[in-house]
């Protein structure tokens, strides 16, 4: 491998059907679907995947039903019939979880609480995830952590989902059928030349390294910076598609030792969830402001930390107290820009636009540009995203992810139980705990990171909370991971219970890895 800083060196520039930039869940979903169906793909990731708004989620896979007040009916709709969709195709990462909502005096009434969830029941062809029922808080365990003054409750269902990793599953399954994905690899020029689009891409780790391609069509899938590729890459002027718009959300020690989470209104309008997380803790969020600047910046105000507070406060017994929280993140959703005055009534609804050269409307080389979305309707987002690219490219195959599992998926929805239970029948070393974090994680997939080993200790050296040696070297050879913040806040939140000399341990280890991708490829 040539050393960096031995001169600028541009490979040769080959032609695929098309090129995306961005390797967050909308960019990794449609190069899926896209090479799924006969097309050529290469994408580009500047950071690392999932190191945007995709890992900055609340991790729900949900109809959304506080949309049902913008009478987003067709959203709410489409989300709720993915729910099913994506726990059958990823029961690893998805689950069903069961929210309870607590009515609260002075802000929406019963009747309407019902309505709502009468409407989410029955639009979105819910089949095995459980129907709402009433709960009397008086003799319910939900009630424990609950001031006492709540009575009454509605407990709904939907979907939990391991957010970053629901990226990184679709890209593996991307590469394997054919994409070439490319992380840590900025796009720096990108023109139109004829009925093709020349692109440019550079290292990040070794600016010096360069490589140039050819593609018949352009994806814009840059999230929050969808409109900087327009300005800068593309050097268009007073570019203002999205309204990007900051949510934060705070992790405690967890508040209660029920599996079910809580959805909490605030008199302000807002709702926030409070949901059970990674085993120890409980994650609260989120916030709704406009945010200003490079969404590479995002952090979580003081006040949004005094909000979530406050907001969970109302409804704890135990105050939620600033000393309690051990972790933060923040994201910042690139929200199509539909003039809403507020940022909570921003529609979170997706927008695709095609375009053609400024001097040829109708030819030359056509660029798709995706404006918002939310993560649990990128697969419908990315068929969308294929039907305005067959109509410029031409038809190839059938629509297919619907019943297409994910990396490790592959088996039933309601077999995670049964799954662990194999595992650990296979490797008598694990326990209940270790087997089911790597089944969660890696699905059937577990038995690559555990390979021969008869005891934990052919796994390597124990970095903290089961995380070894074998795994991180799983996720660098098959996952992409470049850094400690890959491995421990992205691939396993194994950060979250690790101390700083344990996480400063895993970055000593990572950077005596071998280097891969773009720079090791040159």
């Amino acid at each position: 491998m040539r050393k960096p800083g031995e001169g600028r060196r541009v490979t040769g520039d080959p032609v695929h059907d098309i090129f995306v930039i961005g390797g967050g869940i909308n960019g990794c979903g449609i190069a899926r679907d896209a090479a799924g169906r006969g097309y050529s793909v290469a994408l580009a990731e500047m950071n690392d995947l999932a190191s945007g708004t995709s890992s900055g989620s609340t991790k729900l896979i949900h109809g959304g039903l506080r949309y049902l007040e913008h009478y987003e009916f067709r959203l709410v709709r489409e989300a709720l019939m993915e729910r099913e969709v994506l726990w059958r195709n990823a029961p690893h990462i998805i689950w069903p979880m069961r929210f309870v909502l607590p009515h609260h005096k002075g802000l929406r009434p019963r009747w309407l609480l019902r309505l709502g969830l009468f409407l989410y029941d029955h639009i979105g062809g819910r089949k095995q995830l459980p129907a709402t029922r009433t709960l009397d808080l008086r003799n319910d365990p939900a009630a424990k952590p609950l001031k006492p003054l709540f009575r009454t409750a509605f407990e709904y269902s939907d979907c939990w989902v391991n957010d970053a990793r629901l990226v990184v599953l679709n890209a593996m399954d991307a590469a394997a059928r054919g994409v070439e994905l490319m992380v840590r690899t900025r796009v720096t020029s990108a023109r139109r030349e004829g009925e093709l689009w020349a692109v440019t891409v550079q290292s990040v780790d070794h600016p010096d390294v360069t490589r140039s391609f050819r593609a018949r069509m352009l994806i814009n899938a840059a999230g929050p910076w969808v409109d900087q590729v327009l300005q800068g890459t593309l050097a268009r002027n007073d570019v203002r598609n999205v309204r990007l718009v900051q949510g934060s959300h705070i992790v405690v020690r967890a508040k209660f030792n029920d599996p079910r989470a809580f959805f909490f209104q605030n008199s302000d309008g807002r709702i926030i969830f409070a949901i059970p997380y990674e085993d120890d803790f409980t994650l609260i969020g989120t916030t709704d402001q406009d945010f200003k600047g490079d969404p590479k910046d995002i952090r979580i105000t003081e006040g949004e930390i005094d909000y979530l507070c406050a907001a969970a406060s109302e409804y704890f017994a135990e105050p939620v107290r600033r000393e309690d929280i051990v972790w933060t993140y923040s994201g910042v959703r690139p929200l199509y820009d539909d003039g809403a005055s507020k940022a909570q009534e921003a529609t979170r609804d997706y927008v695709l636009k095609v375009e053609h050269g400024p001097d040829a409307p109708g030819n030359g080389a056509p660029m798709l540009n995706v404006f918002g979305g939310k993560i649990t309707t990128y697969r419908r987002l990315a068929e969308a995203a294929l039907e305005k690219i067959e109509a410029e490219l031409g038809a190839r195959g059938p629509a297919w992810t619907a019943t297409a599992t994910l990396p490790g998926g592959d088996f039933p929805a309601t077999g995670f139980e049964s799954e662990v239970a194999r595992l650990r029948a296979e490797y008598g070393f694990l326990d209940d705990g270790f087997g089911r974090r790597l089944v969660r994680l890696y699905g059937t997939r577990a038995r690559m990171i555990l390979g021969s080993a008869r005891s934990k200790a052919d796994l390597g050296r124990d970095f903290g909370a089961d995380l070894t040696e074998s795994e991180i070297r799983y996720l660098v050879t098959h996952e992409w991971a470049r850094t400690a913040d890959d491995v421990l806040w992205r691939r396993t939140k194994r950060g979250l219970h690790l101390s700083e000399d344990q996480r400063a341990a895993v970055d000593d280890f990572m950077h005596s890895l071998p280097v891969t991708g773009i720079a090791a490829a040159e």
